[in-house]
């Protein structure tokens, strides 16, 4: 297949043929003893974890770029900055996709198709139909897909979670999950020219075109609908993820109640800094198979529960656990009984993309498969959803479609660039 095909097939393709280009497209397969030839995508924070693995560096930004080539001892030669070099590359394997949201679900199609395998960071995408796209390549793809949720290969986080699964505080019925931090304001600001040497359009890629403002840029994306997903999103991620899997919900919840908004920041991000979030799953509706999962959110606070940060409060029929990723974990029995507390270290990075290298090589399935991905990142986009729309609402686990509001279906989706761009995915 020609390289243009391949970078213009997700605009005037199927997802349904997918499979096919995706097993056409050369790649080279990774024996035990071979070397996994890696292709960063995306230089910026989450990117450095990755300098250490990468062989070939991207980024639309020539200063992060150079820097990145720098510390990860790539020549020039192997530093570019439009993504469709590396997926025209029959030399590279695999891709680590470590872009601004707004690009992880259209980046994640395209190295699929180009026959790659793909670590995307969280969330796997920037909307609800984004996920449903990417799940669905991901099957047909003969590819192996890792989701950046990193706690699925700590060791200890995945003993704790075996725990629960055997009953260490009765059986599971709620899950608290939470993100407490002081967010920095952004400020307010006005459409500007981009920094020297940054490709600006290339940066926006498929979304709708905005004009370059400094506050909507490196980092400070997450803020903006365009291009992020708030903290629910970013932080949040992890600590929902961890909830559903603690819980043991393998399906979609069916009603979404969440409020929110902005209380504390007076600056231009369009996402709240606080937010209450809750996820029923009822089961078969019988006591005892019912599961709450909530989420809160203060952008605002240094008053962490437990002391952490970030963490989940499981609330079983015989006890209590908490566990943070940052290193804690206290089990409580009846009447708050302290069964254990323990503190230690953890930083699963590494193990995560050891994993999925292993799964390349092994051809089983990665710690944190678009299966699970897909299961938790819904409940980031349902609750933006309804924080966004003011309202709660039933959602259809089997159809996932939000029950009788069409406005807020409306939001599962996104608009694109007027016009059309190459990495627009068919059928959104």
């Amino acid at each position: 297949m020609e390289a243009t095909s391949r970078r213009s097939f997700l605009k005037h393709a199927g997802t349904g043929s997918l499979a096919a280009v995706a097993l056409a497209a050369p790649t080279r397969a990774a024996s035990a003893n071979d070397k996994i030839v890696v292709g960063l995508i995306g230089c910026g924070v989450r990117g450095h974890r990755f300098f250490e693995y990468a062989d070939y560096v991207c980024d639309p930004d020539t200063k992060r770029l150079g820097a990145a080539a720098k510390q990860a001892g790539v020549d020039a030669s192997r530093a570019v900055a439009d993504m469709r070099r590396l997926f025209d590359n029959n030399s590279i394997d695999a891709v680590v996709i470590a872009t601004p949201d707004h690009w992880h679900a259209p980046a994640a199609l395209l190295a699929l198709q180009a026959g790659k395998h793909v670590y995307v960071e969280k969330p796997c995408s920037h909307n609800f139909r984004e996920s449903q796209l990417l799940l669905e390549a991901g099957r047909d793809s003969g590819r192996v897909v890792q989701h950046g949720t990193q706690q699925r290969s700590a060791p200890r986080t995945q003993e704790i979670m075996a725990m629960l699964r055997d009953g260490v505080i009765g059986h599971v019925l709620v899950a608290k999950a939470w993100n407490v931090q002081l967010r920095p304001n952004i400020g307010h600001a006005r459409p500007s020219q981009p920094p020297p040497g940054v490709d600006y359009d290339l940066w926006v890629g498929p979304a709708e075109f905005t004009p370059f403002q400094a506050n909507r840029f490196h980092y400070n994306w997450h803020w903006w609908y365009q291009f992020g997903t708030g903290d629910i999103g970013n932080d949040g991620t992890h600590e929902i993820d961890i909830a559903r899997w603690g819980l043991g919900v393998d399906t979609l919840p069916s009603k979404v109640a969440a409020i929110g908004g902005k209380y504390f920041h007076d600056d231009d991000q369009q996402f709240p800094d606080t937010a209450t979030c809750i996820f029923e799953y009822p089961g078969d509706g019988k006591a005892g198979h019912r599961r709450q999962l909530v989420f809160e959110m203060r952008l605002w606070s240094t008053n962490y529960p437990y002391n952490c940060d970030t963490g989940v409060e499981f609330t079983g029929t015989e006890g209590k656990l908490m566990f943070s990723k940052r290193g804690k974990l206290e089990i409580l029995g009846p009447r708050n009984k302290v069964i254990k507390q323990e503190q230690f270290k953890s930083d699963p990075s590494t193990e995560h993309m050891e994993n999925f290298l292993a799964t390349i090589r092994s051809g089983t399935k990665p710690n944190a498969p678009l299966e699970e991905a897909h299961r938790s990142v819904a409940l980031v986009h349902l609750a933006n959803i309804a924080v966004r729309k003011g309202r709660s609402f039933a959602f259809d686990p089997e159809r996932q479609q939000i029950v009788g509001d069409d406005q807020a279906n409306q939001l599962m989706k996104r608009s694109y660039r007027h016009g059309g761009h190459w990495a627009i995915p068919r059928g959104v």
